[in-house]
């Protein structure tokens, strides 16, 4: 990963596990469109997730990300897997992870398998309902960048 001084510091890295093509497009066209000065880059599938958070392979160039978008039902290797691994690593355990939900009952479900993730965000269903989607996760990075020790 490049210095932290040699990325704008307001750049976020924004890493979405999406396995819906449908959704990913959404997903990136309304972080496109949002204030904030982000990357976004898409994996669909907890494999590739892993992969590229070891930055291994293709994704040896590829910045750690600063916050991770998890959809918990995913291909092979599910999100909850993913999340359990990142907490087990101490290099990853410390980026903030968002898992996506479609109910309150996905929360729990994630829950159920005594793992937490930073914070639980409905996915949006409605493409009008990404607008709103987009802000929850600045207010939620905000959040953390007040929080963190300078």
């Amino acid at each position: 990963m490049a210095p932290d001084d040699e990325r704008p510091k307001d750049l976020i890295e924004i890493l979405l596990v999406e396995p819906n093509p449908g959704d990913s497009r959404l997903f990136e066209e309304n972080f496109r469109d949002a204030k904030l000065v982000n990357t976004i880059h898409t994996v669909s599938d907890g494999e590739a997730a892993l992969e590229f958070l070891a930055q291994r392979g293709e994704n040896a160039d590829e910045p750690q990300p600063d916050i991770i978008l998890l959809e918990p039902q995913l291909p092979g290797k599910s999100g909850i897997d993913v999340l359990s691994e990142l907490k087990n690593e101490p290099e990853l355990e410390g980026i903030p992870v968002v898992v996506l939900t479609s109910s309150d009952a996905g929360e729990k479900i994630v829950k159920s398998h005594g793992i937490e993730a930073d914070t639980y965000l409905q996915k949006p269903v409605e493409p009008d309902d990404f607008v709103e989607f987009v802000h929850s996760v600045e207010e939620f990075w905000f959040a953390i960048v007040q929080e963190t020790p300078q």
